[in-house]
């Protein structure tokens, strides 16, 4: 009888689990049927559509590309079955274990890996991860973005098989994000990496996800500034009430007396001053803060360097090596100015040239 009551708590409880989440079936995906089971859960990975919601939901949905998806209203999205294995990883490796897609909950998230989300999406991610946390005792550094997992295989870009593939998600490694997500820890290095089975293809995205390169601390910061949070708790409430905070008497609201002028006191003549002593203090000018080059004429007189141009024969990884994605190179053409970070390999077309510092 005893063994028969807990089964039937633990069933209940489970319930109540998956009921937590209101989420919806209408982008069920047409894979489900075909999908093994997963043998084991033991990572969370966070991702990105990098594209608006109508067209992420059919593309994840006809793919079967992930478990759910949250948009940018909160809305959440079932896509495979949880218990099911989602093709959201791709070639991916943490510690050793190739296939992440066999031991992980994919979630897409509505949005950009370098844009700030709102509140009413982040709160819905936070509640289904908490969630999912609880069901398959996943701890917060296993909570991770596809950045984390991805990993690249050797190319003209780079010579060995490498982490930064993709910078999908994120925003979802920085302090600020996951302070949100109430998550309290991070993974704290890339075991890959450090075991040499994988090298570091894009600084930027290992700074950001081991670093303290808080990319989305500025954008909420300012977020918040707009729009202050209004008080909360008992303080709060008195205050809508009307109640004065120190008292709790309900304040009186006496219009104010006018302030009576002081009598004017007659001034002293005084003599003109000389120049010497009118002379403003020379103040210090503030250095210009540094121009983000967008002509060659700022590359030029910013002190980059054109190394080359992009040929049949001469790729821009010949010119620019593995500083091909860095912040401080250039690619121009036809009068634009694309920095490294946000150039596209497969825009990369002849005739574009290369500018390093």
């Amino acid at each position: 009888m005893n063994l028969r009551f807990a089964i039937t708590a633990v069933f209940c409880m489970l319930l109540l689990q998956v009921a937590a989440v209101d989420a919806s079936d209408s982008y069920r995906s047409p894979r489900n049927p075909e999908r093994k089971i997963r043998k084991s859960t033991d990572f969370i990975v966070l991702h990105t559509t990098e594209g608006g919601a109508k067209g992420s939901l059919v593309k994840v949905s006809d793919r079967g590309e992930c478990h759910f998806l949250v948009d940018e209203d909160g809305r959440i999205y079932r896509i495979i079955d949880r218990d099911k294995e989602a093709f959201h990883a791709g070639r991916s490796m943490w510690n050793g274990r190739d296939d992440v897609d066999k031991f992980s909950i994919g979630i897409e998230c509505v949005g950009y890996h370098d844009q700030a989300m709102p509140e009413v999406q982040l709160e819905a991610i936070r509640t289904l991860v908490k969630e999912l946390q609880s069901m398959y005792s996943i701890p917060d550094e296993r909570v991770v973005c596809h950045g984390h997992v991805a990993y690249g295989a050797p190319n003209k870009w780079q010579k060995k098989k490498h982490r930064g593939r993709k910078r999908c998600g994120m925003l979802f490694a920085t302090p600020t994000v996951r302070a949100k997500l109430a998550l309290r820890k991070r993974p704290a290095y890339d075991p890959d990496v450090r075991k040499g089975r994988l090298v570091v293809g894009d600084e930027l995205l290992n700074d950001v996800l081991y670093g303290k390169n808080d990319i989305m601390r500025a954008a909420y910061a300012k977020k918040a500034a707009a729009k202050p949070a209004p008080e909360t708790g008992a303080r709060g409430i008195l205050s809508w009430l009307g109640f004065g905070e120190k008292s709790g008497e309900k304040a009186e609201r006496k219009p104010a007396s006018p302030a009576k002028p002081a009598p004017a006191k007659p001034q002293p003549v005084k003599s003109a001053p000389s120049a010497a002593k009118t002379a403003k203090p020379a103040v210090a000018k503030p250095k210009p803060a540094v121009k983000v080059p967008t002509s060659i004429a700022d590359l030029e007189r910013g002190g980059w360097k054109r190394v080359g141009s992009v040929t049949r024969t001469v790729t821009a990884a010949k010119l620019a090596g593995e500083r091909w994605n860095r912040a401080d190179t250039y690619y121009t053409i036809r009068d634009k100015v694309i920095p490294g970070t946000k150039i596209d390999p497969a825009r990369i077309e002849a005739g574009m040239a290369v500018w390093l510092k």
